[in-house]
């Protein structure tokens, strides 16, 4: 499968944004998975991109220690769109539709260590879009977040703050 990702994500281009050179960058998951890009979209990845300045442009193959197969084709996918003017609300809507929350939370982190701004502020608003009007114990959940507090200290914080609770939607167990 990661063979079939890989050979997939190679025949993607960005057509008239792609340079006219032939050189390619090789980005190599933290798996193994070899992605062979364009410079252009190198640069859109400005964690890659510092080491190709480091190197004096003389690097061909980056490491990623910290990103998976399985996100690096979504991140190139984006910002081969982004490159091409052609991200979209519809783009954007049918790129998040089929993750699920745990993939958008791995893509977020991907994108925070590659230090793509665009893809950042964009899964920054999906993932407030999907925790808002949640109720504490879903965020919790989404975020793995252990309930440090006594019952009495919270059972007291929601009685202090009891607006924050009302119109809260019901929790879909399913959402994450």
């Amino acid at each position: 499968m990661a063979e079939e990702i890989s050979s997939e994500l190679n025949s993607l281009s960005i057509s008239e944004t792609a340079p006219s050179s032939s050189a390619t960058i090789s980005l190599v998951s933290a798996d193994d998975i070899v992605f062979k890009v364009q410079p252009s979209i190198a640069k859109e990845m400005e964690t890659v991109q510092s080491f190709i300045d480091e190197a004096d442009g003389q690097i061909t193959t980056i490491p990623l220690p910290n990103i998976s197969s399985h996100d690096l084709p979504y991140i190139i996918e984006y910002c081969e769109k982004s490159l091409a003017g052609k991200v979209t609300k519809e783009f954007e809507g049918e790129f998040v539709k089929k993750l699920n929350n745990e993939e958008v939370k791995e893509l977020f982190l991907a994108a925070n260590y590659l230090n793509i701004k665009k893809l950042l502020e964009f899964l920054s608003q999906v993932i407030a879009d999907r925790i808002a009007n949640k109720s504490v114990e879903y965020v919790r959940r989404y975020f793995g977040i252990e309930n440090d507090y006594t019952p009495e200290e919270e059972a007291k914080l929601r009685e202090e703050l009891a607006w924050t609770f009302t119109g809260v939607d019901p929790d879909d167990e399913d959402d994450n």
